[in-house]
């Protein structure tokens, strides 16, 4: 990896084994896009690129009288020049005016990669990475601004993110401040989002980009469930297996927007951010606000490639901690056995019958708390209930400890019933507009997150149950959508602050949380999936996938998953039929083959299961434990979409290429027709390898591919629904 500057070009090359990525410091002193993809040799010039001539109706600098932006790829654009396209960002002056004019003033080249004040985002040391950061002065405004790119070593990914700077004397007010902006040279490119609701998460949904603007975005006050930040560009022809492919990854957990725009001069514009509805930020003398991270991945070999790369980043260098590129324990929940109806000793039967099939950690879910026997009350009292545990957490958690099983227990922090002590004493601390009544969700108020003395409190509440009990796993849970949003805090300039400053609150517990429980395993958790994003990755290295435990509905869940955030991070568990959610009743193999390309566990009561589904859920366990650490950190492939077939297929396989795991699901039966074939994909060509005591050569199984039939699989033909199977594939020693 290198970063290159040309002085006389006053253009930048960032490269790697991979991808390049140049620009340079346009006729008007901004910084103008050149190209970004496959590894190019370097240049000390590249002018030839820039555009420097009239059209009609074109508006052009008066200094050039022959450059315009809007003929022009810019790398992070204002509206108000000669850009006519959706700007980055916008800055309020205090006369009114929102033209800006940042002139490129120095730049700093540096080994390795800062942290963010007080934000998620990927990191590096100095032999991993690369970072530019360029700087440019706006004089009339009194404003400066860096923009920052980071360049790895392993990888074919550049991050960015954006600082501005109040250097003059009056208060000045962004009003939007996006991250990352990439101007392209055509427009012949898919867009593809990841779009549901709840217990219908990120559901893969592609469309043509054509004239005009696709977007997608969040104002509910988290990610969402039903958008999430991350989007995939890609050229029509590219599938799985082949093609160019570029990523964009929000390294955030609010409001955020992505959109790619096509002009009428043949540019696409892709932009991701916070985003600007509702938001402005106050920046008086000397103040600066930093913008979290856009990870912009690249490849020309196909989906797969482009998700693997993500995977190994995330995995590698924004998990933290402990459990970073650690396999997760097996766990119980006792959410859908119990619900909130349990007392100590129930909960003891229910671990102890969990400790009889090989489980090592018993979480224990939403009840534990104040008045807590429903969900109209005692959310936000987090104090333990002596009716149900009569020496508290740390009493359960020593039993528990004691089987010999790790303890893990539920919290949602962020919320208050208004039938709890907490908001009868302190009701001007939840987020709620004066003379505006208060939307319920879940029977329950959001706490105002912006104030610290909040997110103390809450947090000092959490730390004196945690702080002598021995508990390893936390299960960070947040079951609404923001409403109402104005803190009473905050002066009426400043509420255009508080979305943001919200998801601070919320980073800056977490990391209270890892500082003194360094060893707790977090899982984040919203609703389920309604804040699986990157930002949350750097906290809890895994999050609930969704509230949907179905397992046929779960392939397309983790399907979807998979494009953008590692197999490690989703939170995946066999639980009880009917399923809760669907009433849909699968055969306790098939909800485990599901499962297990997860973090994998239980959610039911093993009390309550026939003898011979016991002694299965045993050898399960025993299966996910000889092979966890390939199934959450091997090199995933999706092999068959479960949108596209009645059947669905993806397989893992170690860095070695001499073991993998291949999972095939029968979604639907169909009558009268062969098996046919599947194609597998990242084993060694030349190498043997076993399945069902059969021998094939690795690029036979990937060529020809693996015969359905050899599976035993007639009814993939002609009978069952709702069937699958699970392979270990080794080489023949």
């Amino acid at each position: 990896m290198n970063i290159i500057w040309h002085s006389d070009s006053k253009q930048y090359h960032l490269y790697n084994d991979k991808i390049s990525y140049i620009m340079g410091i346009t006729p008007t002193g901004d910084l103008g896009g050149i190209y970004f993809g496959k590894r190019i040799h370097d240049k000390k010039d590249m002018s030839y690129v820039v555009n420097r001539f009239g059209l009609p109706n074109v508006a052009v600098d008066p200094d050039t009288e022959s450059y315009s932006m809007e003929l022009n790829r810019q790398e992070y654009p204002a509206f108000g020049t000669t850009d006519f396209g959706t700007q980055a960002y916008e800055i309020e002056l205090a006369n009114g005016s929102r033209v800006s004019d940042f002139v490129y003033a120095s730049h700093k080249i540096k080994k390795g990669k800062a942290a963010l004040n007080g934000l998620p985002a990927t990191y590096a040391d100095k032999n991993e990475a690369m970072t530019l950061e360029v700087c440019f002065e706006d004089e009339a405004a009194g404003m400066s601004l860096i923009l920052s790119y980071t360049i790895f070593d392993k990888y074919p990914v550049i991050t960015r993110h954006a600082v501005f700077k109040n250097t003059g004397r009056s208060v000045t007010k962004l009003t939007r401040a996006l991250s990352a902006c990439i101007d392209l040279p055509d427009q012949d490119y898919e867009w593809m989002q990841f779009s549901g609701a709840w217990a219908r998460e990120r559901i893969p949904e592609v469309r043509r980009i054509s004239a005009g603007s696709v977007s997608i975005e969040s104002k509910r006050g988290a990610s969402s469930a039903n958008q999430n930040p991350f989007v995939i560009i890609k050229r029509p022809n590219t599938d799985d297996f082949s093609g160019e492919a570029m990523g964009m990854s929000f390294v955030y957990s609010g409001n955020f927007i992505a959109q790619a725009e096509c002009d009428t001069f043949g540019r696409l514009r892709l932009l991701m951010g916070i985003n600007p509805d509702r938001f402005t930020w106050p920046l008086k003398s000397g103040e600066t606000f930093e913008t979290p991270e856009v990870v912009i991945a690249w490849t020309d070999e196909g989906l797969n490639r482009l998700s693997q790369t993500y995977h190994e980043l995330y995995n590698n260098n924004l998990v933290r901690g402990k459990w970073k590129n650690t396999p997760r324990p097996v766990l119980i929940n006792n959410w859908e056995a119990t619900f909130m109806d349990f007392d100590e000793e129930r909960i003891l039967e229910i671990a102890r019958k969990g400790k009889e099939a090989g489980v090592e950690l018993f979480v224990l879910d939403d009840g534990w708390f104040g008045s807590r026997n429903d969900d109209y009350s005692g959310l936000g009292d987090w104090i333990e209930n002596p009716d149900k545990l009569p020496q508290g957490i740390a009493g359960l958690a020593r039993k528990v400890n004691a089987l010999g099983m790790k303890f893990g227990l539920w919290i949602e922090p962020e919320m208050v019933n208004p039938d709890s002590n907490l908001f009868r004493r302190h009701p001007e601390w939840v987020l709620a507009t004066p003379g505006r009544k208060s939307s319920l969700g879940r029977h329950q108020l959001v706490l105002d997150f912006s104030r610290d003395e909040v997110v103390d409190h809450i947090y000092g509440m959490l730390k004196k149950v945690l702080k002598n009990a021995p508990v390893s796993y936390i299960k960070w849970d947040m079951n609404r959508s923001l409403t109402e949003v104005f803190s009473q805090e905050l002066s009426a300039d400043e509420q255009g602050m508080v979305y943001h400053k919200y998801v601070m609150g919320v980073y800056r517990m977490y990391e209270m949380f890892r500082k003194d429980f360094p060893d707790i395993l977090f899982e984040s958790c919203s609703s389920g999936g309604n804040r699986f994003d990157a930002g949350m990755l750097y906290y809890a290295p895994q999050a609930w996938c969704s509230d949907n435990t179905d397992a046929i509905d779960r392939i397309r869940i983790q399907y979807g998953t998979s494009f953008g955030y590692p197999i490690s991070s989703i939170g995946a568990h066999v639980s009880a039929v009917p399923n809760q959610q669907t009433g849909r009743s699968v055969s306790i193999t098939t909800r485990a083959n599901v499962a297990y390309f997860g973090t994998f566990g239980y959610e039911l009561d093993l009390n309550h299961i026939s003898d011979e589904e016991f002694e299965k859920v045993k050898e399960q366990i025993g299966f996910m434990k000889e092979n966890r650490e390939l199934l959450q950190f091997g090199t995933f492939y999706r092999l068959r979409s479960p949108f596209e077939k009645d059947q669905a297929a993806w397989m893992v396989v170690s860095k070695d290429k001499k073991r993998a795991i291949f999972g095939l699901y029968c979604m639907r039966s169909n009558v009268n027709q062969l098996p046919g074939f599947i194609k597998l994909a990242g084993l060694d060509d030349d190498l043997i390898y076993k399945l069902r005591g059969e021998k094939y050569y690795g690029d036979e199984l990937m060529n020809l591919g693996l015969a359905l039939k050899e599976l035993n699989t007639e009814s993939l033909a002609t009978g069952q629904d709702f069937i699958s199977y699970v392979e270990v594939i080794e080489t023949q020693e």
